[in-house]
């Protein structure tokens, strides 16, 4: 009874609860009327003319067919009542359950992208438990689009705030140690600096394009996922790992910009994170299932299964992979793949490394 959905088993209550009362009646007149027919001896006292015999038996016999067709014809237009009954209840239901339809759009909507936070149902209706759901629903989501907002906007402004002084940073560290000549030790700790200056750096820009990637991308284009990948292994810098590009056409909607830095980041994850020497990266693209693709594998260390969803987290890396980055590159891809309505997965490669897939809506 609990995988019947709340549509059916309305139905069934519905139906159910008319057989009870239709049988109860059906009961309750097949009583009455055996009541009310006269017995073998007074019938014939009544109609059986002076003289003759009374044929009792005929008459008890002629009553039990009555109350026998009574049954008979009453429960078989029960049955063909109780269908029918049943069929109306399931159109009510659905009728009925119409505005609870709405709402689980809108919160599907909502789930496959989060960006759409400032949707609401707006139910119209009379002030019932269906349109205090919805209003409940809709205040709710008010309360987290303003969190959301607030969160974003602190960030952005955050960051703002510590890309000016870590640009002064760079630029006294730069006079000092290229418009002098300055000794050995003050050369190392300088240069030092600027790599810690220039690591805070990338940091700080992450953060502002993982804010921008969870906002609403607004205006949509017609992009090629094939040409933004051939465009970014053209500026990439494999050194001793070999690039195995196979695009194919892969066309989608959405901004250029934050695709083009998604495709990015996942190439240079594969770069990053691959073995010394003899390395690959192989990118594909394409349309299947009715979605653009984009794939991206990688030799390098295996990666534990369990630890794979964790690596969509900001600052998660495994700790034999630490490199050069921010810990923030999966997670903007995730957040522009989601702000785009797609999905993205990964997996162990078979031989090492990682495989990251992305799927994007497909454009018309």
């Amino acid at each position: 009874m609990n995988r019947l959905t709340l549509r059916l088993r309305l139905s069934l209550v519905y139906g159910g609860l008319f057989m009870f009362a239709g049988s109860l009646l059906l009961g309750v007149t097949y009583v009455l009327v055996a009541q009310r027919l006269p017995t073998g001896g007074e019938a014939l006292r009544v109609a059986a003319p002076a003289g003759e015999t009374p044929r009792t038996e005929i008459v008890k016999e002629t009553a039990n067919d009555a109350l026998s067709a009574l049954l008979t014809q009453g429960g078989i237009a029960l049955i063909i009542v109780g269908v029918a009954a049943t069929a109306f209840g399931w159109l009510i239901a659905g009728r009925m359950l119409q505005p609870l339809h709405r709402v689980t759009e809108t919160a599907r909507r909502i789930a496959d992208a989060p960006s759409s936070l400032h949707e609401r149902i707006e139910m119209d209706g009379p002030q019932d438990e269906v349109k205090e759901l919805a209003d409940t629903f809709d205040a709710m989501l008010e309360r987290l689009d303003h969190a959301f907002d607030g969160e974003r906007k602190f960030i952005a402004n955050a960051s703002h705030e510590l890309r000016t002084p870590l640009t002064v940073n760079r630029a006294l560290l730069e006079v000092a140690l290229y418009r002098s000549c300055p000794a050995p030790e003050v050369q190392q700790l300088a240069e030092t600096l600027l790599a810690v200056n220039e690591r805070h750096e990338r940091l700080v820009d992450g953060l502002l394009l993982l804010a921008r990637s969870e906002r609403n991308i607004g205006e949509r284009f017609h992009v090629d996922v094939a040409d933004l990948a051939d465009h970014v292994i053209d500026s990439l810098s494999p050194g001793a790992v070999t690039v195995l590009p196979k695009l194919e056409e892969a066309p989608t909607t959405g901004n250029p910009v934050l695709l083009e830095r998604m495709v990015q980041n996942l190439m240079e994850n594969g770069l990053r994170y691959n073995v010394p020497e003899g390395g690959t990266l192989e990118v594909f693209t394409g349309v299947a299932s009715g979605a653009a693709y984009l794939e991206v594998r990688n030799t390098g260390p295996a990666v534990p299964r369990h630890f794979v969803p964790g690596l969509f987290q900001p600052f998660r890396r495994l700790t034999e992979r630490m490199g050069s980055g921010a810990g923030l590159g999966l997670s903007i891809v995730q957040a522009v793949v989601r702000a785009h309505g797609g999905s993205v997965s990964a997996s162990p490669g078979s031989s090492g490394g990682l495989v990251v897939t992305v799927l994007l809506p497909l454009a018309a």
